[in-house]
């Protein structure tokens, strides 16, 4: 399996030229089939008069792993398969397609297909200023009524509700484009704090590069009703911090499914640790992994999940020697893509209370990653 590197660069890939050619279709259902899939695509493109536009099908061949709920489509060009990009999202029997590059993919991070398809909400939010976070939403709410709050103030360009892996419940935040981006500061500044249900909104603008001092970035909000994103993601060259906030927690970065092999597990750990050591030396590093289980295990996957939960799996917690070096990483990683997933940080002190507490995470173990826990 190649290794993702921290950068979204690639490691060993000996078929580029393929995987440009391909893309990665998520959530697919069992009416799915190599047929419709591939007759969906071309006739969509034909009809949006997109990708290369010589003769004949765009598309090559599909394969659908209906294990995992997944396919891969090739096309007959790299071309092709960017301008595919722009039907993620788009209903395809009852449900959403969501459209990815390969894992294994060595073009750019995520090429735009510069098209964007009336009525078509894409699920991929691509880092942008005009990328926007909504955090606090009640975890009962769907796609379709986060979305309805949000088209109030213009139509949506991307949206993509981050939803917990396994079990699919909400995380209660969600990440959002407009297509008229003029729109962007109103929905803010009128979102932001907003009472939903026991909860109150925040929104900001998310990626690095957001202008300092632009609307969302207000300090009084309520954040503890959102423990698990205590404090606002912080733009490019934008230092908010207290002079004892040295760890950094980074959420939204890693999934269980890449911390179970010891092997990929390793090498993840490698990589964090040496682009976190760029911005100053490192008290310690912990990504709790999940628990194993094997074959005779008798617990449940809900069982192992309490359990993943309250040993932090998901989340990666970078401890450093000051305040400084801490405030420097949170200012350039915030907001990151890696692996297609934002990243997203926030600065803690020594005694903040968290879940798991901290003196929990930190507990003194071997200086080597710790080997996979058995259940």
């Amino acid at each position: 399996m190649p290794v993702q590197s921290f950068g979204m660069g690639i490691g060993g890939n000996p078929n580029l030229s393929r995987q440009s050619r391909r893309l990665y279709i998520g959530s697919i259902t069992q009416e799915v089939n190599e047929q419709n899939l591939a007759d969906f695509f071309n006739a969509k493109m034909a009809e949006m008069n997109i990708g290369t536009g010589i003769t004949g099908n765009p598309v090559l061949a599909v394969q659908c792993n209906y294990e995992k709920n997944y396919a891969f489509v090739e096309f007959r060009s790299a071309e092709d398969a960017t301008a595919a990009m722009a039907f993620d999202g788009i209903i395809f029997i009852n449900g959403p397609l969501k459209i990815r590059r390969p894992k294994d993919y060595g073009g750019d991070t995520i090429v735009s297909p510069g098209v964007h398809v009336p009525g078509v909400v894409s699920t991929n939010v691509p880092d942008s200023i005009n990328k926007v976070f909504v955090g606090g939403l009640p975890t009962y709410l769907n796609e379709e009524q986060v979305m309805e709050l949000l088209k109030s103030f213009g139509e949506l360009k991307a949206f993509n509700l981050v939803r917990e892996n396994g079990t699919g419940t909400s995380k209660g935040f969600a990440f959002f484009e407009y297509v008229d981006q003029a729109v962007t500061d109103v929905a803010i500044q009128s979102l932001n704090g907003m009472e939903l249900g026991d909860r109150y909104l925040v929104v900001q603008r998310a990626s690095v590069g957001a202008k300092p001092g632009t609307p969302g970035m207000i300090p009084n909000l309520p954040y503890d009703q959102f423990p698990e994103i205590p404090r606002p993601i912080m733009p490019a060259g934008k230092d908010q911090t207290s002079s004892e906030s040295r760890i950094l927690l980074m959420l939204n970065m890693v999934t269980p499914e890449d911390l179970h092999e010891d092997d990929e597990y390793g090498d993840l750990y490698d990589d964090v640790k040496a682009e976190c050591s760029k911005y100053g030396e490192l008290e310690d590093l912990r990504i709790p992994r999940p628990v194993k289980k094997d074959k005779t295990s008798s617990m449940s996957a809900q069982d192992a999940q309490r359990i993943d939960e309250a040993a932090g799996v998901g989340r990666v917690y970078v401890k450093y020697t000051n305040s400084k070096s801490a405030s420097a990483a949170l200012n350039a990683l915030a907001g990151r893509s890696f692996a297609g997933r934002s990243i997203i940080a926030t600065l803690l002190s020594d005694d903040s209370q968290t879940t798991p507490p901290l003196n929990l995470i930190f507990a003194p173990q071997p200086e080597a990653p710790p080997p996979l826990p058995t259940s």
